[in-house]
């Protein structure tokens, strides 16, 4: 009885451990979405509802969209722009953009028009340096 009862034990800690380690393979998260619109000379808003510590930004696009430029808002009331100038196809990722050092990001402003009537783009940050 008290081989069994270990054996269970020891098989949940490798499985928890297990699990730990694939929730920190992929090291993204998601900082915000939004939609771009067909003839959109305004920043789509992203609000970030917690201070989200990254040090990186990478877009992705929903749809086929025209990326221009990303600003970036900081806890501390300092912006960044990272700009962009590219077409994204449907699915299609951008490289990371590095801040240089960790930092909290509060909200973001994308700029960009979509091929369609409205085109969906998501921003990951990292969580590891």
């Amino acid at each position: 009885m008290t081989f069994k009862k270990f054996f269970t034990q020891l098989l949940v800690g490798v499985s928890l451990l297990g699990s730990a380690t694939l929730a920190h393979a992929d090291d993204q998260f998601t900082l915000g979405r939004t939609i771009l619109l067909e003839h959109g000379n305004l920043a789509a808003k992203i609000p970030v509802p917690a201070c989200r510590y990254t040090n990186a930004i990478k877009v992705k696009a929903e749809r086929d969209v025209r990326l221009r430029k990303v600003v970036v808002h900081f806890q501390n009331g300092e912006k960044q722009t990272v700009k962009f100038y590219r077409d994204l196809d449907k699915n299609e990722k951008t490289a990371w953009r590095y801040f240089g050092f960790r930092r909290c990001v509060t909200s973001l402003d994308v700029y960009g028009n979509s091929e369609r009537t409205t085109g969906g783009i998501r921003v990951y940050g990292r969580k590891k340096d």
